[in-house]
């Protein structure tokens, strides 16, 4: 009798069609039809319903199916040189004193909307809650530093898709969990979570902002000035 039990299969992962699209990936598909617009490849329908469909796929398969018949759907894509964003941030970048404080000391405590992000951000949570949702604030600085403690409390931290995530900490008996980004843009903001959850809970996670509303409305922008200049003509 053969004992042995049979290698298991390995799983090779997701094909990259079967990935789900980034906002990045929507911009790339919608700057091709925009071009095809101009070239007179797509009429101003044909393009207004292939936008649509952009803003509603959600894996990469899906959006390579509205440029598929395009020239430019078929350009060998190659990846940007982008320098990785360090741990920490520049030495002298950003102060110690905090520009502003969020404290919940068993109670609860948010700062979100339209605000603006300083470069220093300080949150306590105790026998409480702090909410900072940053994917729609305005950020002023390219460093953002969010010094994050909760004991026996709870932060929880919330940025755009398109900015850099860092964090440095840990956790006592607690959870401090940040998931790391990186954006394709090198200007882009960068946020770095330091902080420790004693008995509590400190997490930072990326959260979609109006990314997929801007290329609509960017695109539809450009579209009526194409349009605008074919009628003057």
């Amino acid at each position: 009798m053969d004992l042995q039990k049979p290698a298991p299969i390995q799983d090779a992962g997701p094909r990259v069609s079967e990935l789900r699209a980034s906002d990045a990936d929507r911009d790339r598909v919608a700057d091709i039809l925009r071009e095809a617009l101009a070239e007179g490849r797509l009429t101003a329908d044909e393009h207004a319903e292939r936008v649509e469909g952009v803003l509603h796929a959600k894996t990469v398969g899906e959006l390579e199916v509205f440029i598929r018949d395009l020239p430019a759907g078929h350009r060998q894509r190659s990846a940007p040189a982008c320098t990785p964003v360090p741990s920490r941030p520049t030495p002298g970048a950003v102060p110690a004193e905090a520009d502003a404080s969020v404290v919940a000391v068993f109670s609860s405590a948010m700062r979100r909307g339209r605000w603006r992000a300083g470069r220093r951000l300080h949150a306590y949570a105790i026998f409480g809650s702090v909410e900072i949702d940053l994917s729609e604030a305005l950020f002023e600085y390219q460093q953002v530093v969010i010094k994050a403690v909760s004991v026996f409390g709870d932060v929880q931290i919330r940025v755009p898709e398109n900015i850099s995530l860092r964090g440095t900490g840990g956790g006592v008996l607690g959870n401090f969990e940040v998931s790391p980004l990186d954006s394709g843009e090198p200007d882009a903001p960068v946020v770095y979570v330091d902080g420790w959850a004693v008995l509590g809970n400190v997490e930072a996670h990326p959260k979609r902002g109006r990314l997929v509303a801007d290329i609509l409305e960017r695109v539809h922008d450009k579209v009526d000035r194409k349009l605008r200049k074919h009628l003057d003509r």
